[in-house]
């Protein structure tokens, strides 16, 4: 298996993710990054989702969380981590639903740095809680603007670009081209470290892209059936996916070396990003946003606005008790199975048929990038031996 020997480089990193919950994720994946001389370096997939993709820290090779593998779990703790799983997994399918209705309303499809802003600051509400009693989950740590600036920028994009995606696309397109994190990360780290993933791992990159085109050909085609029900995915949307790809990937790169140089752990990083980033967008959101005539938005648009808060804080936390109580196995099987059930139900909401020649495209990206996963983990039980 071939594999990078880090010496003296900075480091390399959506709800779905498109989403401040993929943010932390995101971080903590490479928490451990430059923790040791010789590590596999492989890619990351938030928004997040937004999207979305637990499984992306376990193909990165790394320990979930802090410096110590999870100890073995009671009957207890296996209960409560099985709590979290269900409560991340029901979340993260709720926000990519909810952030789509509410994208779906003209009045509000054009207030996408509004709406990024919002969920920044529960971002920050959320972690700021955290850190205080009762909970004191972390101890707080402060970086100043200068230091921090340019990765909250990128995370600023690295929400905004895939939400823009959500916005003009159906979510099966969405969360299925979010798989091209993979691979694109993989790009990147090549380019710029020249790491390089074992030959089988990259042989199953190749169906994952493959499974992706096809989806984005198939998925961009004017609806043949007189239905008004079938969604069909805007050419906006491929191009915001596309460019909401490479800055999330480019976040990805970047937030190893942010860890390293300021020595701070995932929330401390994260809570000094979040304020940051919602500043830079204040500064932008009255010469890009269109906003509503807000008497004219319904109530239940609020709620759902609302709700989307509650599910990002819900995948805060819950990422967090994740991470510290289960094994990459574990996160991995929560990852596809959060991909699967939102490809499906997307499939579901477009009105297609089963029988709708994206659907190969779907297993192909969906099969293409499982397979890669169980490579990885695989190699890296190899490792341990």
């Amino acid at each position: 298996m071939a594999a990078l020997t880090i010496k003296d480089r900075a480091g390399s990193f959506d709800s779905s993710s498109t989403r401040s919950p993929t943010m932390y994720e995101a971080n903590e994946k490479l928490a451990q990054f430059h923790d040791d001389e010789e590590k596999l370096i492989s890619p990351d997939e938030l928004e997040a989702g937004f999207n979305d993709d637990d499984e992306d820290r376990t193909l990165l090779g790394q320990t979930p969380q802090g410096d110590q593998s999870p100890s073995p779990p009671t009957q207890t703790s296996f209960t409560t981590a099985i709590l979290w799983m269900v409560a991340n997994t029901l979340a993260t399918i709720g926000i990519v639903f909810t952030n789509k209705a509410i994208f779906s309303d003209p009045s509000l499809k054009l207030a996408q740095l509004s709406f990024a802003a919002f969920h920044f600051t529960i971002t920050f509400l959320t972690l700021f809680t955290l850190s205080r009693g009762p909970f004191a989950l972390f101890v707080p740590r402060r970086a100043s603007v200068r230091e921090i600036l340019p990765l909250s920028l990128a995370m600023a994009l690295n929400v905004i670009l895939p939400n823009l995606s959500l916005a003009y696309s159906t979510i099966t397109f969405y969360q299925v081209a979010r798989i091209l994190l993979t691979p694109t990360v993989a790009l990147m780290n090549y380019v710029l470290y020249r790491s390089t993933l074992p030959r089988t791992a990259i042989a199953a990159l190749v169906p994952a892209c493959l499974g992706v085109a096809m989806v984005t050909y198939y998925d961009t085609l004017p609806s043949t059936t007189a239905s008004t029900t079938t969604s069909t995915t805007h050419p906006l949307g491929v191009l915001f996916a596309f460019s909401g790809i490479f800055a999330s990937s480019l976040y990805t790169v970047w937030i190893a070396s942010f860890h390293r140089k300021l020595g701070m752990s995932s929330m401390q990083l994260l809570l000094n990003q979040a304020p940051v980033a919602t500043l830079l967008l204040l500064y932008a959101i009255p010469f890009v946003d269109t906003f509503p005539v807000w008497a004219e938005v319904a109530a239940p648009r609020w709620a759902m606005v609302a709700l989307s808060g509650a599910f990002a804080s819900l995948i805060n936390i819950s990422q967090f008790f994740i991470i510290a109580q289960t094994g990459p196995v574990s996160s991995t099987v929560v990852g596809h199975v959060k991909t699967c059930t939102i490809v499906g139900l997307g499939w579901v909401a477009s009105g297609k048929a089963v029988g709708d020649r994206g659907a190969l495209g779907v297993a192909v990206a969906v099969g293409g990038i499982i397979w890669y996963s169980m490579v990885m983990l695989r190699e890296r039980g190899a490792e341990k031996k």
